[in-house]
């Protein structure tokens, strides 16, 4: 369900077309709640039939423009009851965490490897996160939106250095390990 919460946030921010609203997505709310170009264009269509959003009036004929929308006052009310609304927090699935545990009696071949390719993607997106902050966040811009927005972005800068330097500790872990199908290897024990 936070997908039209999403989209109602963004609307909130700044009225757009649906194009500038999925360009938006990608580089913004997307980073943490991801969704397709289609996903929002179905969506757009949904709250504007629930009476969520309309269409900004134009003084140019339709045809071949662009529809921007805003968000109206039942739209503002429902992102309000939702922000306030309790939720309990969603269990984390991996499948590379799952991996390993299959690892534990399969063997480790090609997890290594897998490793240090997952390592070096999350520390691109840390130096792009930091990135943003720097761009977006220097000092003195501490008003209340911008506070929640930078500390939004701080939850995906503390989750990737926490996997990066998770993955370290794997990847350590790994150097300690017996090759995968040697005789001290998991897949060897059970055999």
């Amino acid at each position: 369900m936070s997908l039209p919460h999403a989209i109602l946030t963004a609307l909130l921010e700044k009225p757009s077309s649906g194009l500038e609203l999925t360009r938006r997505f990608d580089r913004s709310i997307g980073y943490f709640w991801s969704a397709t170009h289609q996903q929002i264009y179905r969506e757009l269509g949904r709250l504007e039939a629930e009476g969520l959003i309309r269409v900004l009036p134009s003084e140019q004929p339709a045809r071949g423009q662009k529809k921007a929308y805003e968000v109206l006052p039942a739209g503002r009310a429902e992102l309000a009851r939702w922000t306030s609304a309790s939720q309990d927090p969603k269990p984390h699935r991996d499948a590379m965490l799952l991996r390993l545990r299959a690892a534990a009696v399969v063997g480790t071949a090609g997890l290594a490897a897998d490793l240090r390719r997952h390592r070096e993607l999350h520390e691109r997106q840390l130096a792009e996160y930091r990135e943003i902050e720097r761009r977006d966040f220097p000092p003195g811009t501490d008003g209340p939106e911008d506070r929640l927005r930078h500390l939004v972005l701080r939850a995906g800068i503390d989750l990737e250095t926490f996997w990066t330097q998770w993955l370290d500790h794997a990847l350590a872990e790994f150097a300690r390990l017996p090759d995968a199908g040697g005789p001290e290897s998991p897949a060897a024990r059970k055999a």
